[in-house]
């Protein structure tokens, strides 16, 4: 149709005219883009990418090399981290050809928008159709492609440089990792320093490079990222248990503790391996104070208590407490008014006094009658109902848990100097519990005619005052006022008696452990029963009566004042050598000498210690 026109308007001559000067147009025009655009017409530039590890700065340097590229290996394959001096080792080669630092990056239309990727913040180009490109690489993370082929480059701008498992992306992942660098030079080169080096032609590749350089530098000299500790901690305790003291171990426990009933098991669970003394982590434990009698420990439940980690099997918590526990027997010789005392109520005391009632009493081999005897004390004691342990199906837990009980060498006495408490504060934590009036015996003046209180004590089955009636007597004719009582379960009641009394009076056993109640300098007056006491008489009475504030008096019965001599002749061994009979052992000494003696008092013969006794209340 064109032909057609220019047929009818020009000439043949002047249509090859118009032909002439539209190629040399056309010439001129190709000829001045090349030289303002100056594009390059060579072989398509192999790209060097360079992934900066830096916290928190995410960049891509990219750089033009002169090598050609292996037939067998894309453009990515060549990608090398940046170092100061070329390798000598054959593999490195290509790598070593990448690295010249005269290359210039070619202004190809592809490789722009690859090019945009090295600056963070900063643009080289208004064209629209770069902007796109532009704001995907100035994205924190560059998570987001917008081309099949920046695909692989946004990829190791993550946040956490997480690269690609592909396998054109294989090498890329080697040159991301910190410490995989094949290059003999230092891996902490900083990332402005290459950048500076390589990018001569590029001043604004240069000032992105300059961009927070005091910031990046100090955290690309860290070479080495900081190994996240998985082992446990490993520190040095003290054990757990005390197995040191001579009358009862003990176990005190803080952290996460876990009691559990059924299996008589405490769990210490800790986030830490310790290394405990002796290199021991579990120990077994009786919680009753009489250590070394092996007749009282045989009726004692035995305990565990292990240290553990928290990733072992351990029983979960059923009921979260938020006060300590102290977990003791009940067991042993419970149920004798002597041993109640010494080996569970004093020692009861003096492990528990120091939570003053915010302390949780957790009782194994439980005698429900002895909770019933000491119901005022254990209430005193701890605000909380006790817990049967032994009966419990579910999992106690505690901040602090102790097993056994704190008790003094001695019997029915505290060592003030071991311990924070006195007999005396006992005897006045004893006196609040029973609500008890008398403080102090009664203290005789010549002129009044006050009459001391004396408190005889009975027993019905053995070591029993056979003549109580003409001991009475007698001491009625002194001037005491004279009571008879045997005690009983009702340790209230009985507390009473005793504490309204100024002096006590009974055979040894366990009826004077009432002395407890007596006032300040009230006296005791111990009758020794024949067949060698004395050991027995100073060591649970006597000397404890001191410790209290008491005054002792002692009275050893003679042959004739034991009823022993109606059951065996005089020649008999029982009567003319005790000791032998005690060398036979302890049952052998309690069967005779405890279990078949009454006591018959020669009033007259006693009657010089009751003199004694009104003596001492006048002082």
């Amino acid at each position: 149709m064109y032909n057609g026109l220019l047929a009818k308007s020009f000439s043949k001559h002047e249509r090859k005219r118009f032909g002439y000067g539209a190629f040399f147009g056309c010439l001129l025009i190709a000829l001045s883009i090349c030289t303002v655009f100056k594009p390059y017409l060579g072989p398509l530039p192999v790209l060097n990418l360079k992934l900066s590890m830096a916290a928190g700065f995410k960049m891509l340097i990219i750089r033009d090399t002169s090598g050609s590229p292996s037939p067998t290996l894309g453009p990515i394959t060549y990608l090398s981290e940046k170092n100061a001096s070329n390798s000598a080792s054959p593999p490195l080669e290509p790598m070593t050809q990448l690295a010249d630092e005269n290359a210039s990056i070619s202004a190809s239309p592809l490789l722009e928008p690859i090019t945009r990727l090295a600056e963070k913040n900063t643009s080289i180009s208004t064209s629209p159709l770069l902007e796109p490109m532009t704001q995907l690489a100035a994205e924190k993370n560059a998570s987001n492609s917008v081309s099949p082929v920046l695909e692989p480059a946004t990829r190791l701008v993550e946040k956490n440089a997480s690269i690609s498992s592909s396998p054109l992306l294989e090498p890329m992942t080697q040159l991301a990792e910190k410490n995989a660098s094949t290059s003999p030079s230092p891996p902490s080169v900083p990332m402005t320093q290459l950048s500076e080096k390589n990018t001569s032609s590029f001043p604004e590749t240069v000032k992105v490079a300059e961009t927070g350089k005091e910031k990046r530098e100090p955290e690309m000299e860290k070479t080495e990222p900081v190994a996240k500790k998985t082992e446990s901690v490993i520190k040095k305790v003290e054990p757990l248990c005390n197995f040191m003291k001579p009358r009862g171990d003990i176990c005190e426990i803080k952290g996460d503790v876990r009691v559990q009933g059924k299996s008589s098991s405490v769990f210490l669970v800790s986030s830490q391996m310790s290394i405990l003394a002796g290199n021991n982590n579990s120990w077994s434990i009786k919680p009753y104070a009489r250590k070394g009698d092996q007749a009282a420990m045989n009726l004692v439940r035995e305990w565990s208590v292990k240290s553990v980690l928290g990733h072992e099997e351990i029983p979960q918590c059923s009921k979260n407490q938020s006060v300590p526990a102290i977990l003791f027997s009940q067991g042993g010789y419970s149920g004798n008014h002597f041993h109640d005392f010494t080996d569970l109520v004093i020692p009861l005391y003096l492990t528990s006094r120091q939570y003053n009632g915010k302390v949780q009493f957790l009782i194994t081999d439980k005698r429900p009658w002895w909770v019933s005897k000491f119901q005022a004390i254990l209430k005193k004691l701890s605000r909380y109902e006790l817990i049967d342990i032994d009966t419990e199906e579910e999992v106690h837990c505690f901040p602090n848990v102790i097993v056994g009980l704190k008790r003094n060498q001695k019997e029915l006495s505290i060592d003030s100097s071991e311990y924070s408490y006195s007999m005396r504060n006992f005897r006045e934590f004893l006196r609040s519990s029973y609500a008890l009036k008398k403080a102090t015996a009664i203290k005789l003046r010549n002129g009044l005619r006050k009459r001391p209180r004396l408190l005889i004590l009975s027993r019905r089955r053995t070591r029993a005052f056979t003549n109580v009636e003409e001991i009475t007597k007698m001491a009625r004719s002194l001037g005491f006022k004279v009571y008879v009582a045997e005690a009983n379960m009702d340790v209230s009641k009985f507390a009473e008696i005793v504490n309204s009394c100024d002096v006590l009076m009974g055979v040894h056993g366990a009826g004077l452990t009432n002395l407890v109640f007596l006032p300040m300098n009230a006296i005791l007056i111990q009758v020794v029963p024949f067949g060698g006491f004395e050991w027995l008489a100073t060591n649970y009475f006597g000397g404890p009566s001191k410790d209290m504030n008491l005054k002792y008096l002692e009275y050893k019965i003679s042959i004739e004042e034991s009823t022993l001599i109606k059951e065996y002749p005089p020649n008999h061994m029982i009567l003319r050598d005790p000791v032998s009979i005690q060398k036979q052992g302890w049952e052998a000494f309690k069967s005779v000498y405890l279990n078949k003696q009454n006591v018959k008092i020669d009033v007259n013969r006693f009657r010089p210690t009751l003199l004694k006794a009104l003596e001492l209340l006048h002082q």
